[in-house]
């Protein structure tokens, strides 16, 4: 503590992030500060404070800080170093689920329509994101059903394309075979925006239309599908809020806390129609419900798309977050703190979800924390390890009779899976099935990262976990005295008897099955198993496949390349028409007609 006090009385009166470390110089906070003398100086005045902040305070053994020349600055670092360190005690959105959107491709003469997950400033429209029952590709259905736009990446040049089965159906209008004009398809596109913007109506009618003609056809199961889009097309309708502009496109962000743990709901409004919500149980150490509400923004739309509008709570800091949206997307997004009309309703609507959330939630924190933090620490008791193990890797190997040979590295952070992290090797010196000279070749590629720049990006492990008995850790352990490794622990978990074998006793560890330590350990242990085999079955997949291609005449690497990247893997190149051959850049007609016979005759 004399450390802390003498700190204290230097900090300066700038903004800037402080950063605060545990008794093992872990970072177990990051924050920001307008002002970092009087924001860091209150965690150690004797005044109330929340109770997760208290606990915090407890741990805290050391702290720095960093000035920044503006709070917006600080808020931007504070994000990325949170990123970094992934503090126990921050706000972490890892695990959030990222909604899909429809891309329009306004970049080419006839634009296609897909789904994806992200969005970049690249001249294409987008819309969504699509959740809350509604279903993307009910969407693009509907749009190709419509207005016959084509949803595929082939290439269009000044040579026609043989066209594909959807020309037939009447489903795409064909601009790569030529049997369209670029002006015809562009009205139809100009359509399938409209229609994407929310306008439901003419897609309504087209609809109605098919469907009775079908059915007068006696074409009753085009009929059913018909009357299937129709009705998605009342749930979005009926999605709608009347009472909002059409234009708007909002996020209403609500907060509820009960000072240990908190809750964020997110409600989607686009073009005035209510595209549903999401809620997020957080289990966090702010000083305020402030600074919570603007750590969670300021995360949350690192991989959302920034409305146009924020209906917020009060107590949000409006200017910051204006202000941050500004200079770190370019956009000006208007912050309503809703205090009447339907917005404000809006509003209550997202503060009643979030305290039911909150109320649900808490017993699945509690439990979260037992299955990783407090197991953690149980481990280190049990296995009589140095140091609390927050960053531990496990390492497997995965072969078949030597063909093939992978490594995989998993990371787990405070328990939790940090896929991020996780690392894919291919075995290069190791002749045959040798799963000890594996395990080394591994391992040393590892640990030669350490105390080089690569470092920053691959953190010295607090404890390494082998896949495997004493075999296997003993291998490793040479490595680990040939390169003088000295504050790593190294453990093995044995699957038969799930035995952890340690360096300190030629006994092993017995965990009760029911313990949450073991249980932590099956699930890394586990993890890197099946990192490792579907690395290796990517691998032999493509090798096969390769080496099959290569045997048919006019199959060469370009062609071979483009398979593999169209179909990616054998079993769905044998399933595959000619005509769906054809779609793949370079395969013609005679050469995916070669492609079936080869395959028919040979596999």
């Amino acid at each position: 503590m004399d450390v802390i006090r003498e700190k204290l009385k230097l900090l300066p009166d700038n903004p800037g992030v402080y950063i605060m470390l545990d008794s093992n110089s872990n970072v177990i906070y990051v924050g920001k500060a307008r002002v970092l003398k009087n924001r860091v100086r209150q965690y150690f005045h004797n005044s109330p404070k929340p109770e997760k902040v208290s606990k915090m305070v407890e741990n805290i053994a050391d702290f720095n800080y960093i000035i920044t020349s503006s709070e917006i600055d600080a808020l931007a670092l504070e994000n990325n170093l949170i990123k970094k360190y992934k503090p126990k005690y921050n706000i972490l959105l890892k695990d959030d689920k990222t909604y899909p959107y429809i891309k329009a491709d306004m970049r080419e003469e006839f634009p296609t329509f897909y789904i994806t997950r992200k969005i970049k400033k690249d001249g294409c429209k987008y819309f969504g994101p699509f959740m809350g029952g509604i279903n993307c590709r009910d969407i693009l259905d509907t749009l190709q059903l419509t207005f016959c736009v084509r949803l595929c990446h082939t290439s269009i040049t000044s040579k026609p394309k043989r066209e594909c089965l959807n020309y037939h159906i009447g489903r795409c209008s064909a601009p790569c075979a030529g049997k369209v004009s670029a002006e015809e398809y562009a009205a139809q596109v100009k359509k399938a925006l409209n229609f994407l913007d929310g306008n439901l109506r003419e897609a309504e009618e087209l609809l109605k239309t098919k469907m009775i003609s079908a059915a007068e056809s006696e074409n009753f199961e085009l009929a059913l599908d018909y009357k299937n889009k129709l009705s998605m097309l009342s749930k979005l309708e009926a999605k709608r809020i009347t009472s909002l502009n059409k234009a708007i496109d909002a996020d209403i962000i609500a907060y509820a806390t009960n000072n240990l743990y908190s809750a964020v709901n997110v409600l989607v409004t686009r073009k005035g129609i209510m595209q549903g919500g999401s809620s997020f149980a957080l289990d966090e150490a702010h000083m305020s419900d402030s600074e919570a509400l603007t750590s969670f923004i300021a995360q949350y739309y690192l991989h959302h798309e920034v409305p146009s509008e924020l209906i917020v709570e009060d107590f949000c800091e409006k200017e910051l977050l204006q202000s941050y949206f500004k200079e770190k997307f370019d956009k000006n997004v208007e912050i309503t703190l809703a205090k009447q009309g339907d917005k404000f309703k809006l509003l209550k609507m997202a503060k009643e979800n979030a305290a039911e959330y909150l109320e649900k939630s808490v017993d699945k924190i509690r439990h979260k924390d037992d299955m990783t933090v407090n197991a953690c620490k149980r481990l280190q008791q049990l296995l009589g390890l140095k140091a609390y193990p927050r960053r531990m890797e496990c390492y497997d190997i995965s072969n078949i009779s030597g063909v093939d040979k992978v490594g995989s590295m998993v990371v787990f952070i405070d328990g939790e899976a940090d896929r991020n992290s996780y690392r894919r090797f291919k075995i290069k010196t190791v002749e045959g099935a040798n799963d000890f000279a594996s395990l080394q070749e591994v391992l040393t590629r590892r640990l030669d990262k350490l105390g080089t720049d690569e470092e920053e990006k691959f953190p010295k492990p607090d404890l390494i976990i082998i896949d495997g008995g004493k075999g296997q850790l003993s291998a490793v352990k040479e490595i680990f005295d040939k390169k003088r490794i000295d504050g790593i622990e190294l453990v093995s978990l044995a699957k038969r008897e799930e035995e952890v074998f340690t360096l300190n006793s030629d006994e092993s560890v017995k965990i009760s099955h029911r313990d949450y330590s073991l249980k932590m350990l099956q699930r890394i242990r586990d993890e890197a198993h099946r990192f490792a085999i579907t690395y290796f079955r990517n691998i032999h997949n493509k090798r096969n496949l390769s080496s099959v291609l290569s045997e048919i005449e006019g199959i060469g690497k370009v062609r071979r390349m483009a398979l593999l990247e169209k179909f990616g893997n054998l079993d769905k190149i044998i399933a595959a028409s000619e005509e769906e051959l054809t779609s793949c850049d370079g395969i013609s007609p005679a050469i995916a007609k070669k492609i079936k016979e080869y395959l028919d005759n040979n596999l």
